[in-house]
């Protein structure tokens, strides 16, 4: 079935009203995931709704100041924006700036306000492999040309190994193998790369005692129901108790304690227990609808590097989502990776909706040249 094309000022509405309802939705859900454990930690029961409001008014100004920010001036800053990148990666390891939670480095504290740079390196690593690609579309097909990609690709992926982090490294690798394959590189060469990332994937888990721990969890969480089992288990409770429609907005038994990170890595477990498994499944819907807009606007783009760059928004969605779910189900070994859109964090929402914007202003540059 072919999707219609929309007007530019219809599309611009249609998908930055889908970025927002998704947004003020996953409002809604930190709410409710959050206010038992808020008022028992922090004395108020606002306090992740609080925040999650402010990433969302953030956010919306991120998506309309893109909007119409020319997205080819992008290009010209990909060396700043990688570097500046990089510096925040480094500064998670900074005494005084790097905040801990749970022996993990992935935040920096500023004035009072937290900032996620693993969120922004992802769109940051987008930016750069859209323009690289299409500057140099014609050396693609090289190893040499390939370099420059490979290594900020694998900067980055270092640095966020460290932390560690290695769901957002895994998230990072596929999107960064993804735009390579539209941007045109060999099947050797998507062999050559794609075999030893998969093969590094078990070596990872078996050099860290917690992931092969994690690893052991997810084969058989019952065999740890009190240790690396547990959060698996809460969560299958979860899914489970919400059945085809759910308990109800607000009626979930899991948050109360029960589920860790009930409002972030795992909101989607107290989402499936509140509205269900059709709820989840219309949720997941509006997402992959909006992600095949995005492709929609790549593949009308006027030039190579706002086709990749649209599609590279795209994957990181997609990619994040389908992980995420993967993760909460039990289909793949418990890892720390927020939903897009929904899980609690203010520099998530911010970057994905300003993403969100920048792929709007491809379609209006797009539609424009065509007049």
């Amino acid at each position: 079935m072919k999707m219609k094309r929309l007007n530019c000022k219809g599309e611009i509405v249609l998908i930055a009203s889908i970025a927002i309802c998704l947004a003020l939705f996953g409002c809604v859900m930190v709410y409710s995931a959050s206010f038992y454990s808020a008022a028992h930690h922090y004395g108020n029961s606002e306090f992740f709704l609080y925040k999650q409001l402010l990433g969302v008014v953030l956010g919306v100004c991120g998506l309309v100041f893109f909007t119409f920010f020319d997205y080819h001036k992008l290009a010209k800053l990909k060396w700043w924006i990688v570097g500046g990148t990089c510096v925040l990666l480094c500064l998670v390891f900074v005494p005084g700036l790097g905040v801990e939670i749970y022996g993990a480095k992935r935040w920096i504290s500023i004035l009072g306000f937290s900032i996620q740079p693993s969120e922004v390196a992802k769109f940051a690593l987008v930016i750069f492999t859209a323009a690289y690609l299409s500057e140099h579309h014609d050396r693609v097909k090289t190893l040499k040309g390939l370099l420059p990609i490979l290594a900020v690709g694998g900067v980055m992926a270092l640095l966020i190994m460290l932390e560690p982090s290695m769901s957002v490294t895994m998230c990072i690798c596929f999107v960064l193998l993804f735009m390579m394959i539209i941007g045109g590189i060999s099947k050797k060469h998507t062999l050559m790369f794609g075999i030893p990332a998969a093969a590094a994937v078990p070596l990872l888990i078996v050099a860290e005692p917690y992931r092969m721990k994690r690893l052991l969890a997810f084969l058989d969480p019952w065999a740890s129901p009190q240790g690396e089992g547990f959060q698996l288990i809460q969560s299958l409770y979860s899914l489970g108790d919400g059945g085809w429609f759910g308990v109800g907005l607000f009626n979930s038994r899991q948050k109360y304690l029960f589920l860790p990170f009930a409002e972030s890595d795992f909101i989607l477990s107290i989402m499936g227990e509140e509205i269900g498994f059709v709820g989840t499944t219309i949720f997941l819907a509006v997402v992959m609808f909006l992600c095949v807009r995005l492709i929609k606007i790549g593949l009308n783009a006027k030039d190579r590097f706002g086709s990749m760059l649209a599609c590279g928004v795209a994957f990181v969605i997609a990619v994040q989502t389908l992980l995420n779910v993967a993760v909460v189900t039990g289909s793949i070994p418990p890892t720390g990776l927020p939903l897009p859109f929904i899980s609690a964090g203010s520099t998530s929402l911010l970057v994905f909706m300003s993403a969100i914007g920048v792929v709007l202003n491809v379609d209006r540059q797009s539609r424009k040249s065509k007049i």
